[in-house]
């Protein structure tokens, strides 16, 4: 129960991080998205480069967790009761969970970049 609880805590802190970076992001890059608009992207293609580039940062991130997971599985082996190490239901699950939560934490502030009026974004700088 206790694992379980700090486990949700820390995918609510990924998620929060994730959506920070993201959010810092398209804030930094609010004159790009002005420009991409005036010269006629959809609000639809933003959104999928925004989404698409924080969901790359995701799946690189997971690749790497995996791969540290599956490397340190046997430092833990003892503490495990009742499941593998190398469960395989279990790291498809969470990796899948991961990627979700970072397309929902990056989908907000994406939405966010698709409502910027190029006028304003150009006089911005």
């Amino acid at each position: 129960m206790l694992l379980s609880l700090f486990s949700g805590v820390a995918l609510a802190l990924a998620a929060l991080g994730i959506y920070g970076v993201i959010s810092y992001s398209v804030a930094r890059r609010t004159a790009e998205f002005g420009i991409r608009m005036a010269m006629g992207a959809r609000p639809k293609d933003v959104l999928g480069m925004v989404v698409g580039q924080g969901l790359r940062l995701g799946l690189v991130g997971v690749a790497a967790g995996a791969v540290g997971a599956f490397a340190l599985t046997r430092f833990i082996r003892g503490l495990l009761f009742g499941v593998d190490a190398f469960d395989p239901v279990t790291f498809v699950v969470m990796a899948v969970l991961l990627v979700a939560v970072t397309a929902f934490a990056c989908y907000i502030p994406a939405r966010r970049a698709t409502r910027v009026d190029p006028m304003i974004a150009l006089r911005y700088e």
